[in-house]
């Protein structure tokens, strides 16, 4: 499964989800959605303003896994 680790970049970043919806200009259910994988798709505009947002290459953004732990993601700092 591809997920997406917003939550960890977040994290590493001192910064809130509510911060990352604003400056996106998405809502908190969509971006709680993407973080939960309950879509079936993602623009490459998102992938590009979460990167830019995040301060995050597309492959610290991007993982695969059988389930979701986003708490063992090994990001740099």
């Amino acid at each position: 499964m591809v997920r997406l680790a917003i939550e960890p970049l977040l994290k590493r970043e001192n910064r809130s989800k509510y911060w990352l919806c604003q400056k996106m200009n998405i809502t908190s259910r969509n971006l709680n959605r993407i973080i939960r994988g309950d879509t079936d798709s993602i623009s490459f505009k998102y992938i590009e303003e979460f990167c830019k947002y995040l301060n995050c290459t597309p492959g610290e953004l991007i993982f695969l896994t059988d389930s979701y732990h986003p708490e063992q993601l090994l990001l740099p700092k």
